[in-house]
């Protein structure tokens, strides 16, 4: 076993083809598959499973990909202390629901830890995709929230993916609406009193269920609805349209500027916001980084609305036995 070999998983795993990963790291397609192929046999190892649909990560696989990046990651750093060789390109990615205080963090981490060389990932995305995402190593972690109505679906889908939820914050649910709105200068907001304001949500594509759904309270019907794919349309339409959508309350300004408010919304859910990541991995430096960047991000004296709404835990709610 190389670390050359152990470069061509993480590409592969990373790229998702044999094909594109060959390209980026300059070699022909046989090549690496040989590579692999000779790494597996010497290990007696699965590493990846083929198909007809292309190319993925065992879960024997996950594991070893795992260790493989701290392998890379600490021979990055002999090679950069001792023989004065350039640091290697990082490499980071995160899935999330379309939450500012990702993005937040996010900025955080790039700003720190940012060389010449990186590539970083945000992906903002549809529920389903975050946990197919981090379950396939496409991202190291996933930023997603579970309340009473989903969480037993979501529970079943991150133990059948071998994922754990660690808990972030529990928040009140609020509407986010223009300053312009009528209802902006409300200490609370109704249910009944939304009733006739255009209700807008993320799309969540073919896996459209409430279980899935970004926003609480998705089983109630509105004479008004829009779906929408991006955090900035979404945006556009609650100023342009006097719209609202029902989130955690945790907004920033510097990202979203003023004319977006948070105002609490009177009902008796909770919003359990939290991160999900493989339960036999350990997160990388990076990924380390990003946790405690998310928990700065929500921390008292931190530049987002609403802070009383939330309350902080550092324990996993639930893991997939």
């Amino acid at each position: 076993m190389t670390l050359q070999q152990l470069k061509y998983v993480i590409e592969v795993a990373k790229r998702g083809s044999i094909n594109e990963a060959a390209k980026r790291l300059f070699i022909t397609q046989p090549s690496l598959s040989s590579a692999i192929r000779d790494l597996e046999e010497e290990l007696q190892l699965t590493i990846f499973e083929r198909s007809n649909k292309g190319i993925t990560l065992s879960k024997e696989g996950i594991e070893f990909l795992s260790y493989a990046r701290q392998v890379i990651e600490q021979a990055d750093l002999l090679e950069s202390r001792y023989l004065n060789a350039k640091p290697s390109p990082q490499h980071f990615s995160v899935s999330t629901q379309h939450y500012a205080f990702a993005v937040n963090a996010f900025v955080s981490l790039v700003q720190e830890y940012g060389q010449d060389e990186y590539e970083f990932a945000l992906r903002e995305t549809k529920t389903y995709e975050i946990i197919e995402d981090v379950r396939s190593m496409r991202s190291e972690i996933g930023i997603l929230y579970v309340n009473d109505l989903n969480e037993k679906v979501m529970n079943k889908m991150l133990r059948e993916a071998n994922l754990q939820f660690t808990s972030l914050f529990i928040a009140k649910p609020h509407i986010f609406i223009s300053v312009n709105n009528p209802l902006a200068r409300q200490k609370t907001v109704s249910i009944e009193e939304l009733e006739f304001y255009p209700y807008l949500s993320f799309d969540q594509g073919e896996y459209n269920s409430f279980h899935f759904s970004e926003e609480i309270l998705s089983t109630i019907t509105h004479h008004k609805s829009i779906r929408v794919n991006d955090r900035a349309t979404l945006f556009n339409l609650l100023i342009g349209l006097n719209g609202y959508t029902i989130s955690t309350g945790v907004l920033s300004a510097d990202l979203n500027g003023n004319e977006i408010i948070p105002v609490p919304l009177d009902c008796e859910e909770i919003i359990h916001v939290g991160w999900i990541s493989h339960k036999s991995t350990v997160l990388s430096k990076l990924g380390t980084a990003y946790v405690e960047a998310l928990r700065k991000a929500i921390a008292p004296g931190a530049n987002t609305s609403k802070r009383s709404s939330i309350r902080t835990y550092r324990r996993t709610v639930f893991r997939s036995n």
